[in-house]
């Protein structure tokens, strides 16, 4: 499969790391074992909640208002109206009564944790007192699960939750709980076997709508807003009917009305009103629907308030803007009334969600340093795992190694190759130019492999398609490492992702030579001119191959059984071509990428679709791309173990022996691009991106 230009730039546009960081003190253990990973795009989605007055028509950046605190990733708000339930988890010191209408009540997302968890602020509009900030369903976070889209009715909060296993391969673990604040008490809405998304609640609470694959599933090829909408009983799930088909994000106004977006016959995302019968069955046949924004732009994941038959926050793409913004429509009007844009103009809006008494329109927007955003990102986030001798890191960075010293990182950025001390001291770039992966030599020092070409360009449309690369070494150590590059691979062809043998004498590769991409095997000095051993051999792709570090197996991704389609399994192989099997039968028909060996050899870790997504793709950017998460299983097939929860794509992981960090590892102070993210592509259907320069 050759290199696909769109792919690749969604990709490695969030691998923009440029400028000189530290690093605190880093160590190596004997005992145990560090994954590292990296999640695509988080590292620029420097996202805030913030709020306008729906009364200031037009409004001026003046009237927004930042609810949180610049710190991590918050998104996906919900005003909340206060009740002594809610009140009641706010710390005693802080004074605040319900009866306050300075204050915001806001729920949301926030990865502050390493994962996405529910916090729960008051704010003061006024500016006259100190926020007040609470985690939510603390319970629950002794692993890593993911929270999403919450909603506070009746004392209880009702969410999305990926805690429990879906038991099925290729189905979403997303399902939606409601949880009594007071008892702390847990119930499940979602039939198990389902997955549920984007939950709202009706203003009674009686009713609870959702976004939903039901039955049928997800699917690697399913287009984009393929779900339906459901409603059920918010009290313990029962009564489940399907009100509408291939719609999402479904709001409520009164007991019998909802919102949802839906794509129209003439291909704009548009809004779409539901009202379900007040006496009688309801169902598809029962329930009226009608459009509600008329073509000409997409509107979509809309936002309602109790009983405001005036009004809806939609968010909208203008024809010749990429710029995702938020816009109020009237609905006795039927006119869109700009807000965001008025504001901030080159921003996105993400998922916009009023206030119970209609007066504020909130959602979530990337500013970075513009909105007195001045901690710096993470280097590293430490994330929980369900072992004390595993520690999971994301990494700022894409292909992050570790030295076999322990002393340096080799990583990949959209500007190129480059390596740093531990400590933060010593960056430099290695390659000028990007590079498919990253690995030490495990013999000679200051050598890292990766796969790249002078000439590579990614802005040029067709050349990547088309572009040969190869595999090259770096001496890290020179004094001009770039001058120093050493060609293994020659022959013009696509090669790419070397691995070194635990002795430092062979490289595993992939190499399209032969019309497809199988592997070979080649000294790890001369390079191809010493010879070339093929390893696999069909018409198939084959690609992602790396040693085990006991010397007896090569572990790699191959379409062997979906010839011609993405479709990935993870085989295992001995060096010398013998022993080849698939390593589990229940990844069959996903798409398993990027494997790696454990320090001991017992266990693989790899990127994998097996738990499907976990959110409705478009309330995110670049929503057009399919979800993966990292998983881990034994070398003989058993014991699946997810270890991320997340809504976007994360990967590749790498598996090394165990480092010591004292918690979150920052870079010392602010650079590079943030909020550096491209919107959705509206007319493509879901796909992958290339975690790679093609597989």
């Amino acid at each position: 499969m050759t290199i696909n230009m769109n792919s690749t730039l969604l990709f490695f546009s969030f691998f923009l790391v440029s400028s000189l960081f530290s690093l605190s003190a880093l160590a190596k253990n004997s005992d145990g074992s560090t994954i590292l990973f990296t999640t695509m795009g988080s590292s620029t989605f420097e996202f805030d909640i913030f709020t306008l007055p729906t009364n200031r028509r037009p409004p001026s950046p003046s009237d927004e208002h930042r609810l949180t605190d610049a710190k991590s990733i918050n998104f996906n708000g919900h005003l909340a109206s206060p009740s002594p339930a809610l009140i009641s988890l706010l710390p005693n010191a802080s004074g605040i009564t319900p009866q306050d209408k300075s204050l915001l009540h806001l729920i949301y997302v926030t990865e502050r944790d390493g994962a996405p968890t529910l916090h729960y602020d008051v704010v003061h509009t006024d500016n006259k007192g100190p926020n007040v900030q609470v985690p939510l369903l603390t319970e629950q976070q002794n692993v890593n699960t993911m929270k999403d889209t919450p909603v506070f009715t009746n004392d209880h909060l009702v969410y999305v939750s990926t805690h429990e296993d879906s038991g099925k391969p290729m189905a979403s673990w997303a399902a939606v709980y409601s949880t009594e604040l007071k008892t702390k008490s847990t119930q499940r809405l979602t039939p198990h076997g389902i997955a549920d998304f984007s939950p709202a609640v009706s203003p009674s609470g009686k009713w609870t709508a959702v976004a939903s694959y039901g039955e049928k599933g997800w699917s690697i090829v399913s287009k984009e807003l393929s779900t339906d909408i459901y409603v059920f009983l918010t009290r313990d799930g029962t009564h489940r009917v399907k009100i509408a088909e291939f719609g999402g994000w479904p709001r409520w106004t009164d007991e019998s009305t909802l919102y949802f977006h839906r794509k129209s016959d003439d291909g704009w995302i548009s809004v779409y009103r539901a009202v379900l019968p007040k006496t009688g069955p309801v169902s598809i046949k029962t329930v009226t629907v009608q459009r509600v924004t008329p073509s000409g732009l997409h509107a979509f994941t809309p936002a309602t308030s109790p009983n405001n038959n005036d009004f809806i926050a939609v968010a909208t793409r203008r024809p010749g803007s990429e710029i995702r913004h938020v816009e109020l429509f009237d609905l006795k009007k039927n006119e869109f009334v700009e807000m965001t844009r008025l504001v901030s103009p080159k921003s996105h809006h993400f998922n916009p969600f009023l206030s119970p008494d209609s007066s504020r329109v909130g959602y979530h927007s990337c500013r970075g340093g513009r909105t007195g955003r001045t901690n710096p990102r993470n280097l590293l986030q430490r994330l929980k795992t369900p072992s004390e001798d595993l520690s999971l890191f994301r990494f700022d960075g894409a292909f992050p190694s570790i030295s076999p010293e322990g002393d340096r990182f080799a990583f990949v950025t959209f500007t190129g190759v480059f390596v740093v001390n531990q400590d933060g001291s010593g960056l430099r770039q290695i390659l000028p130019q990007i590079g498919f992966g990253t690995v030490w030599d495990p013999v000679r020092r200051g050598i890292v492999y990766t796969s790249s070409d002078p000439g590579l360009n990614f802005t040029a449309p067709g050349l990547v398609g088309t572009h040969k690369i190869d595999i090259v070494a770096v001496n890290v150590d020179a004094r001009n490492p770039s001058a120093t590059v050493k060609n293994l691979t020659t022959g013009s062809q696509n090669n790419a992702f070397p691995w070194p043998s635990p002795d430092g004498k062979r490289i595993v590769f992939r190499s399209d030579r032969s019309g497809t991409k199988n592997l070979y095997i080649m000294d790890a000095e001369k390079g191809e001119a010493g010879g070339l051993f093929r390893l696999t051999n069909g018409n198939w792709n084959d690609t992602i191959a790396t040693w085990s570090p006991d010397n007896k197996w090569i572990v790699f991704a191959s379409n062997r059984e979906y010839v011609g389609t993405l479709l990935m399994d993870l085989y295992v192989v001995h060096p010398d071509g013998t022993g080849l099997r698939k390593v589990a039968q229940n990844l069959t028909g996903g798409v398993n990428m990027h494997p790696m060996f454990s320090p001991d050899s017992k266990r693989i870790v790899f990127t994998t679709t097996h738990a499907a997504i976990s959110a409705e793709p478009i309330g995110n950017p670049k929503f057009n791309v399919a979800s993966s998460e990292i998983f881990t299983v034994n070398l003989d097939g058993t014991d699946f173990q997810r270890l991320t929860h997340n809504s976007v794509e994360d990967g590749p992981p790498l598996w090394f022996p165990k480092i010591k960090a004292t918690g979150d590892v920052a870079w010392p102070k602010r650079f590079g691009a943030s909020c550096d993210f491209v919107d959705f592509n509206v007319t493509a259907q879901i796909k992958r991106p290339m975690m790679c320069p093609s597989q």
